[in-house]
């Protein structure tokens, strides 16, 4: 698991008196925006959100500036306060993962499907992001933000447990902090603490697929999830259903939060897609382009469409892709919002 709690730079540990002026409380603290943005997420599951907890974040700490004790590392104080602003957001909002409403299309009764319940609020976290937090050459030795912790079936298995085991679970297990810092910083005793970072070990290790198959060792992953998406761009672009099912495994789940719709199998998605590429179907969309991109640490497709009649190619859909074993494995698509957190464009 990744490390954010370990070591604090010299620069992060500083004499009370000088953190009350306005300038310096923005230089010391804003360092570490990006990194609580990415600690808020985790905890809320929503891009959106984490942003407005930062914030809020900002605000306590700019109140409570005055009780800052100089002999503890800013970065620790500030993570204290961001993980208590998520526990308030969660107890006033409560979101419990739910059964789907619907049945996933082409699910099989006899077949038994692996935990799957909706997480509407869910919205994916852009690349472009994480790398300021770990920049890519402090990878894998130093790497601040781990894939496995990030990426989106930690973030549904994670959605699935009481905001206080959450809490423990994502202090204790990402970042790296001691049983006793993390029982303290929650007001609860070590055995509290203990206890439930068992049970939140416990949930996540049934909800949570295996990890995925290595691509082989003469692969490159990150070469290899690139050719990958290069491939589906462009059966996308052909409106080439049959291209683009050479890539999914036979049992690919495929859910599009916040919609209910959710799909299980190979033939059933290709179906949908056939429909969607073909001129004459009710459910035809129109002409496709799209774009390769990356969130949550995860090989990503925005998706563009040319309605009918225009001349632009506006946002569709980004398809997040899980991959094992060189398949895709799950597709979780996003609606067209979440474009501009990625600094995608606004048409084609």
């Amino acid at each position: 698991m990744a490390d954010l709690g370990a070591d604090a730079s010299q620069h992060d540990t500083v004499q009370q008196t000088s953190i009350i002026d306005e300038p310096s409380f923005a230089v010391l603290v804003d360092r570490h925006r990006r990194e609580l943005q990415v600690h808020c997420y985790r905890m809320s599951g929503s891009f959106e959100d984490a942003e407005d907890l930062v914030q809020e974040t900002y605000l306590r700490a700019w109140r409570k500036r005055e009780t800052f004790e100089g002999r503890s590392a800013v970065r620790a104080w500030l993570y204290r306060i961001a993980t208590n602003v998520c526990l308030d957001f969660l107890r006033a909002n409560a979101r419990t993962p739910l059964p789907y409403r619907q049945p996933a299309l082409g699910a099989d009764r006899d077949t038994p499907q692996a935990p799957t319940d909706e997480v509407p609020w869910l919205q994916p976290y852009p690349d472009r992001l994480l790398d300021v937090v770990a920049p890519p050459e402090r990878q894998p030795d130093s790497q601040v933000v781990a894939r496995e912790t990030i990426e989106l079936a930690f973030l549904v298995a994670v959605q699935h447990l009481p905001a206080q085991q959450r809490a423990v679970l994502i202090l204790r297990d990402v970042l790296a902090w001691s049983a006793n810092e993390t029982a303290a910083m929650l007001g609860i005793s070590l055995a509290s603490a203990n206890s439930a970072l068992q049970r939140a070990r416990a949930t996540l290790k049934d909800r949570l697929p295996p990890r995925p198959i290595d691509w082989g060792a003469t692969t490159d992953p990150a070469e290899a999830e690139r050719a990958l998406v290069q491939r589906c761009i462009e059966a996308l672009e052909k409106a080439d259903a049959a291209s683009f099912a050479k890539h999914l495994r036979a049992d690919v789940r495929v859910t599009m939060p916040p919609d209910p719709f959710w799909i299980v199998g190979r033939e059933t998605f290709t179906t949908a897609l056939l429909a969607q590429f073909d001129p004459t179907s009710p459910a035809y969309f129109g002409e496709w382009r799209a774009l390769g991109t990356r969130a949550n640490r995860q090989p990503a497709v925005a998706g563009y469409v040319r309605r009918p009649g225009e001349s632009l190619y506006r946002p569709q859909v980004l398809n997040v892709l899980r991959v094992e074993g060189g398949m895709i494995a799950e597709i979780t698509a996003f609606p067209p919002e979440v474009f501009a957190a990625f600094e995608l464009p606004h048409h084609l």
